[in-house]
């Protein structure tokens, strides 16, 4: 709280120091001492000095933000007090910078990164909208009482926003975009972030360290998860601009590898015995050269549930979601193992795209210049669950 005023008085006036430092003396002595380690250095002895942070160090007026500094950020504190903007995109960005924005552009839809945390809040709450009311995810209380799906990896993933430019009125003036014109998102997670702030969500159900760390630190991974779209846009141009913008920012950060859960309805593996035998026998990739990434072995769901000769191939394909099913047709492959999420009421599997293996039809769709990976075009009109890609 202290250091709330201190920064709100500087803003208003180096005056305003002095009447916190006097009103603040009556307190107890620790709070005090606080309050003025905040502010030493910007009142002087002097009370006729006009400039009254003339002797403050240089890095102390850099970090209050009253004189630039080479390389140096404005305090987030300061900035939001001052009303001057945060781009969160660039927060983890590291030597890349943020990415272009926009990444992508149709008509009356723009897509970028997430900038603000309200637009990441509106994110939360379309995701609340599909997985919770529209389909059959249970909430946590407090997810019901703030209408919002969210975990721990929100706060320092990348999400990406479809905005309907067509839904902002003419007369809005406020930081960033409506909440009513957010109509899609996609939550991307760069290696390099997970590594740092705990791991990937997909650690949660399948054992991809080993996996991760045999590919070598020349292979940079990238997770997706939590994707939807309102509605009203579950299209197809919708979804071709989301993977545009999804290859653009795979060329800025030159990623090489996407990976995912992917989400079948239904907990009862018995009743998803034909899709996930399909892909168990026909989607896994070469399992001689290279053992498939598995499930952990506590969620661990045997997906070989019917005989290979006994599977119908055209009928276990058309039992597949149209996610998961415009994902194999693009070159991706299949995980060792289900896991069963109870919370989403779904069964999950792990989806592996490297850029290498991406179908040339693909490829020519989205592919732009030396890109070192590329992406794909899903065939669902439906929103993906969990962490879904």
């Amino acid at each position: 709280m202290f250091k709330q005023l201190a920064v709100a008085g500087l803003r208003r006036g180096f005056g305003a120091v002095k009447a916190l430092r006097f009103r603040y003396t009556r307190r107890r002595r620790g709070r005090t001492r606080t309050l003025l380690r905040l502010t030493r250095g910007f009142v002087t002895r002097s009370r006729y000095a006009r400039r009254q942070y003339g002797d403050t160090p240089k890095t102390r007026r850099v970090f209050w933000g009253l004189e630039h500094g080479a390389g140096r950020r404005q305090h987030p504190a300061l900035a939001k007090l001052s009303g001057k903007p945060v781009n969160r995109a660039a927060r983890f960005s590291g030597k890349y910078g943020p990415p272009p924005r926009p990444l992508a552009r149709r008509k009356s839809l723009e897509v970028r990164v997430a900038e603000t945390e309200a637009e990441v809040r509106a994110a939360q709450r379309l995701r609340y909208q599909v997985f919770y009311e529209e389909m059959s995810a249970q909430a946590s209380p407090r997810m019901a009482a703030e209408r919002r799906d969210f975990d721990h990896f929100d706060a320092f993933a990348d999400h990406l926003l479809v905005i309907d430019h067509s839904r902002i009125p003419d007369d809005y003036a406020g930081r960033g975009v409506p909440e009513d014109a957010i109509v899609g998102t996609y939550r991307l997670m760069r290696q390099e972030v997970a590594e740092a702030r705990g791991g990937f969500y997909t650690a949660n159900e399948f054992d991809i360290e080993p996996w991760v760390k045999a590919a070598g630190p020349d292979t940079r991974f990238l997770e997706l998860g939590r994707s939807c779209v309102h509605i009203d846009h579950r299209s197809r141009p919708t979804l071709e601009l989301m993977w545009h913008a999804i290859v653009s920012y795979l060329v800025h950060y030159e990623l090489d590898i996407m990976f995912g859960c992917a989400s079948l309805e239904g907990t009862n593996p018995d009743d998803l015995a034909l899709p996930l035998s399909f892909m168990h026998h026909f989607c896994r990739g070469d399992v001689e050269t290279s053992a498939p990434v598995r499930a952990r072995d506590e969620l661990f769901v045997d997906m070989n549930r019917i005989a290979k000769d006994e599977v119908d191939a055209k009928k276990g394909l058309r039992a597949l979601p149209p996610l998961i099913k415009g994902y194999l047709r693009a070159g991706a492959t299949i995980g060792d193992g289900a896991v069963v999420d109870e919370q989403f009421g779904t069964t999950d599997v792990l989806i592996i795209f490297p850029a290498s293996q991406i179908n040339d039809r693909y490829r020519d769709k989205f592919g732009k210049g030396d890109m070192r990976s590329d992406s794909v075009l899903t065939d669902s009109t439906q929103p993906a669950k969990s962490a879904d890609l």
